[in-house]
């Protein structure tokens, strides 16, 4: 079964010879910056090897949190929760953003406390969250049967459509004067004596000062081309939805299923911890870089040896302009779900939620997630690579940040004031000695 459907986007045909900012990569996190540096009066071209959200921003869970969070990663939600809120008045667009709380469940004292504890990140931010149990958690997740003893509630958290938002956004981005071009995967950077001087693209040759690499899952391929070296692995995410069906609004995470509801009246489902990642060539060059993280989530991850070591150690990882590129060559990351992970959740999911009984699965996908050895993404410049600003590692959890990093970004390429302090994002903190594992905030 293929894939879920972005909207579509209409591509512009003409290959512009100089722009201000070329931003590669066509998810929520390239269209977001490329928003908000066409707003700022930059001339942008914006390009996407496949089509515009065709991989993990349309396949990912939908879910716009600030709860549970990486605490390094809120001040930079909070600015992305704001712009969400305005969302579909700025694009003109529909989102599908609803704010209907998110809860975190917890079954027994010891889940509870790191809950709790992660609960003092939030504290005075007027976030409205709050512990909630007994008849407080049943009115918020009617007749439940998750033999869940608490949650912590966030009200504010909420969801939004992926098919929907990154189209929404970057065709927002063209009504400010962006180029939009799908099916034109950008090759390589052309530079002078390092500094970004423009791209070379499948359809030829693009001056530009500034490159923006928002790759996702392909960012460490084509960085690694250009001389630029940063850890990242995939992570595979199988996720399914339903027909429609009468049940909460309120979105729930649990160690045995996650669910949300969908504007279409069916709900999305996934599990709530067990991810796939498949052995891979990069996973023994990165192993002692990940050794950290793999310890701290071995419950979470199931290890295997697919075909995916075939296929990704017969990439290029070096090539010239004039050569056909990996990014060409599979123009969509479109994985198999693992029937495993489908199953086992499909099961808890209507054993916690009896209403779902009454639905069907009508879809089911996966998508390839980007992680970075301490979770959080890299919004940065690259020191030796004037120029050249990276997006990317947002470790399953762009989706909802995505327009704060791209208005973070935006402003690191014109020089604003940032948005955030975007000091825990950079890039040199994977060769300064700096301290990098997971931080689960309790």
């Amino acid at each position: 079964m293929p894939g879920p459907k972005p909207n579509a986007v209409e591509p512009d045909l003409k290959l512009p010879k100089a722009v201000d900012v070329v931003v590669i990569g066509g998810g929520i996190i390239g269209a977001s910056t490329a928003l908000e540096l066409s707003e700022r009066g930059m001339s942008v071209l914006l390009c996407e090897k496949g089509q515009i959200a065709s991989e993990q921003s349309s396949r990912n869970w939908g879910w716009v949190r600030l709860g549970m969070r990486d605490p390094r990663e809120i001040p930079l939600m909070q600015e992305s929760q704001r712009i969400w809120a305005q969302l579909d008045q700025r694009t003109g667009r529909k989102t599908g953003f609803t704010q209907a709380g998110i809860l975190f469940g917890a079954s027994g004292k010891r889940e509870q406390g790191n809950l709790e504890r992660w609960l003092r990140h939030v504290e005075g931010l007027n976030t409205g969250a709050r512990m909630v149990s007994g008849a407080l958690l049943a009115e918020l997740m009617p007749d439940h049967r998750t033999g869940l003893d608490c949650a912590l509630f966030m009200p504010q958290d909420g969801r939004a459509e992926p098919q929907w938002a990154a189209p929404a956004i970057a065709e927002a981005a063209r009504d400010r004067g962006a180029l939009l071009m799908t099916n034109c995967a950008v090759r390589s950077l052309d530079t002078e004596a390092d500094r970004v001087v423009g791209v070379f693209t499948e359809r030829g040759r693009v001056a530009c000062g500034n490159v923006v690499l928002a790759g996702g899952a392909w960012s460490r391929l084509f960085a690694g081309n250009a001389g630029v070296d940063f850890p990242q692995l995939k992570v595979l995410n199988t996720v399914f939805r339903t027909s429609p069906v009468s049940g909460p609004e309120a979105a729930l995470w649990s160690d045995d299923f996650a669910i949300r509801k969908r504007d279409d009246g069916g709900y999305t489902i996934a599990s709530g911890h067990e991810n796939t990642v498949d052995i891979v060539p990069d996973s023994l060059r990165l192993a002692w870089q990940f050794l950290p993280a793999f310890r701290q989530e071995w419950r979470s991850l199931r290890f295997r040896v697919s075909k995916r070591w075939a296929e990704e150690a017969r990439q290029d990882r070096r090539w010239l302009p004039t050569d056909v590129t990996p990014f060409e060559l599979c123009r969509t990351l479109d994985p198999e779900p693992s029937r495993r992970a489908l199953r086992r959740a499909w099961k808890s999911a209507i054993t916690g939620i009896p209403a779902l009984k009454q639905a069907e699965i009508v879809q089911s996908w996966a998508g390839m997630i980007d992680v970075t050895p301490d979770a959080i993404p890299i919004i940065s410049h690259v020191d030796h690579r004037p120029g050249l600003f990276i997006a990317t590692g947002f470790s399953g959890h762009g989706f909802g940040i995505g327009p704060g990093a791209g208005r973070l970004m935006a402003d690191l390429v014109s020089g604003n004031a940032p948005c955030v302090n975007p000091a825990v994002f950079r890039l040199s903190r994977f060769a300064n000695g700096s301290k990098i594992r997971p931080d689960p905030g309790y």
